[in-house]
This record gives structure tokens, sequence and C-alpha cells, in this order.
């Protein structure tokens, strides 16, 4: 899930339209367009619209929503999608860190930030984050040190299952290359003269990108999911 920000002329104003869009792993593993909508912004009211609208077109059995931290879609998706785990993205939770870190630390930052996401389980990762964090408030870096302490346990979700998909599901670099795509077409125009004609030119670049390898080249061996969702059932 993400919101793209375009320009609208509105009323001889220039004004900011966002664009929800919705992507997915489909049951047979293959990457597939779910839905775009406007919204003023990205708030919880865009989000909970959005996400009904996805629902009322039939999306079910939704297992992880991946996203960065944005309050209004965490809010909406426990309303709308409660069975729903949330991921937040790692390489906008580093960029966050990032941004109350020293340039001359970014790297070494980095460096520990990724060791911790290279462990092998949740628990080893959390003792992983919790040791930066000492680490951190040792090199005098006290807000970096609050923002890895307050978010890390979000960022982790992605543990919870298949370890061969770990790599696919903690970050929305997937929606994050789309994104780049629809930028790139909808600098050529500018601003556009109202939110809809927004719309249909992402939705125009969305069905042109679904049909390229993009959308026809499998993304994720759905058996490992498959076979965890089983053991679990059996075990509970």
């Amino acid at each position: 899930m993400d919101g793209i920000y375009l320009h609208r002329n509105w009323g001889g104003k220039f004004e900011n339209v966002v664009i929800l869009v919705a992507i997915a792993v489909n049951e047979d593993g293959y990457r597939e367009v779910l839905g775009a909508a406007e919204g003023m912004k990205e708030d919880k009211s865009s989000w909970v619209s959005f996400f009904q609208w996805l629902r009322g077109r039939g999306l079910d059995g939704v297992k992880l929503i991946v996203g960065d931290k944005c309050l209004g879609m965490l809010e909406a998706v426990g309303e709308v999608f409660p069975e729903a785990k949330y991921q937040r993205c790692t390489v906008h939770f580093y960029r966050n860190v990032f941004s109350v870190t020293p340039r001359s630390k970014v790297k070494l930052v980095a460096k520990m930030l990724k060791a911790v996401h290279a462990q092998e389980s949740k628990k080893a990762a959390r003792e992983k984050a919790k040791a930066v964090v000492e680490e951190l408030r040792s090199m005098k870096l006290k807000e970096a040190a609050k923002e890895v302490e307050d978010g890390i346990e979000e960022t982790l979700t992605y543990c919870d299952f298949p370890s061969e998909h770990w790599t696919r599901i903690r970050t929305n670099n997937v929606i994050e290359r789309l994104n780049r795509e629809i930028r790139r077409r909808t600098r050529v125009v500018g601003s556009f003269p109202d939110g809809n004609s927004a719309l249909m030119l992402v939705c125009a670049r969305l069905r042109h990108v679904a049909g390229t390898q993009w959308g026809n080249k499998k993304y994720m061996n759905m058996k490992h999911l498959e076979a965890a969702l089983e053991d679990a059932s059996i075990a509970g």
C-alpha cells in the first residue's frame, strides 16, 4: 500500500492530490494491481474508504499489509482488515532513523540496522536491536536510539512468515518501483486539471506495467505459506 502525491490546478491554485495504490501477491504467487483511487490526503478516512472499496470488490484473505509509517493507514488496517498483520517497510524505517543521525554516522548506523534484519529469528532480531539501541546511546545518538527502540517491533512482522519470503515482504520496494514509473510519466504532465485526470493516467500506467513481465513472472512460491498455515492450523 502506498500513496502517490501529484499536483493539480484547482481554481487557479496548485494543490496536492494523492492517489492511493494497492498491489498484492495472489494465491498463485503473482503480483497484481488491486486498485487505485483518489484521496484528499493519506488520512484515516481516505484509507478506510479505499480499503472498504477494495473489500467490496471481493478482496479477502489478507494476511499481511506492508507500508510505511502512515498513522492513517495503520488505523484503517485495524478497522477494515483486523485479521491482517502489519509490516513497516524496513527501508522507510532506516530513512526515519537516518533523519536524526549525523551524516558522518549514517553508514555505520545503516550497517547496524541491517544486522538486526539479518538475524535468523524474531527473538534474535529483538536481542540484536536491544544491543544496537545501547550502542547508539553510547555514541551519543539518543534520537536515533529512540527511533530504533520505538519502531523496531513493527519492522519484524515478516519473521512470522516463511523465511523464504522474508526479503520479499519486509519492504514495499515492489510498489516503489511502480511509483517511480508513474512519476516518470506524470512529470511530463506537470499539474493536472483535477484529481480524476490524475487518477486516469495513473491507472493507465498501472495497467501497462501489470501486462509486462512485472505481472507475468512468478514473484513468490506460495507453497511455503500454505505449508506454514497448515502447520499452524494443526498446532491450533
